[in-house]
């Protein structure tokens, strides 16, 4: 888990150095691209068919996944690296969010609203954390950054549960993310005739290359880590990619957060483990989390 979430702000760093010259529609095809070659050798080297018997699951997951990126990645460009990295693993929070409102619509009189309370109190610190997190940038351009990064990090908790769904469906991580792939392509390159291309002859379409390969390492890692790992404790490391961003932020880009913001990021890191830990406790062996 802790490799994975290595891979995952390395890729953030990437997509910020990519960013300075290719807009997000473009690194989200690149991303696709290389992310799809990489899985098409990957699947064929384990031997695991590429048929689908349901591909509308896929392309729901498609969609919301592609949103997720394309918002995630306008974040990184826009936020500092840590910022941008903490909105999108609000997905936990989200999911946690999710629940409650299903429980509330479902409310029976032998579950009083009272049960929902850890739940209610998980939400309310996560969105909490947030507000400390967005104040010392939610002004100017970096406003729509921060909406950004929030809605990467809903778009997120909805395409991991498509990606739950597609696994109780038998479907293999690897196919699952291989279609997610093609569609990232897809739209990516699609908005980008819509846009316009940027010239590749720059230093910084060498940039465009990892991020795929970064991408799906990373997801490797991540699921491999909750197959053979306790869920709690897995999903506590996973937030290791926040300090690693900060890390990057700090001696990359010479990037430094308020106190207030390290307080929110610690709201949020404590409200993403609580809401894994009620979630697991809840719907037990769900698959790996995605953020990429």
């Amino acid at each position: 888990m802790i490799l994975g979430a290595f891979f995952f702000a390395s890729m953030g760093v990437c997509i910020k150095f990519a960013s300075s010259r290719f807009h997000s529609f473009e690194v989200v095809g690149y991303r696709g691209l290389f992310g799809m070659v990489f899985l098409l050798a990957l699947t064929r080297w384990r031997g695991v068919s590429l048929a689908t018997r349901v591909p509308m699951m896929h392309l729901w997951r498609t969609i919301v996944g592609t949103v997720s990126l394309l918002a995630w990645f306008y974040a990184i460009a826009q936020l500092p690296l840590a910022t941008a990295m903490t909105l999108n693993y609000m997905s936990s929070v989200w999911v946690a969010a999710f629940m409650l409102g299903g429980a509330l619509l479902l409310q029976r009189g032998s579950q009083p609203l009272r049960d929902q309370a850890p739940l209610f109190l998980t939400v309310l610190v996560g969105f909490g954390g947030v507000a400390l997190v967005l104040r010392p940038t939610f002004d100017g351009a970096a406003a729509l950054g921060g909406l950004s990064g929030l809605l990467s990090g809903l778009t997120s908790a909805l395409a991991y549960l498509q990606v739950a769904a597609l696994a109780r469906a038998g479907e293999p991580e690897s196919r699952t993310v291989f279609y997610f792939s093609v569609g990232a392509a897809v739209v990516g390159f699609a908005g980008t005739l819509v846009i316009g291309p940027s010239p590749l002859n720059t230093p910084e379409a060498l940039w465009l290359v990892p991020i795929g390969l970064l991408a799906v390492l990373g997801q490797l890692c991540m699921t491999r880590a909750y197959a053979s790992g306790a869920t709690l404790v897995v999903a506590t490391l996973q937030y290791a990619g926040i300090a690693f961003a900060a890390l990057y932020g700090l001696v990359v880009f010479d990037e430094h957060m308020a106190l207030t913001g390290w307080i929110g990021v610690g709201l949020i890191v404590g409200s993403g483990i609580a809401a894994t830990f009620l979630r697991e406790r809840a719907v037990p062996r769900l698959p790996a989390e995605e953020h990429a």
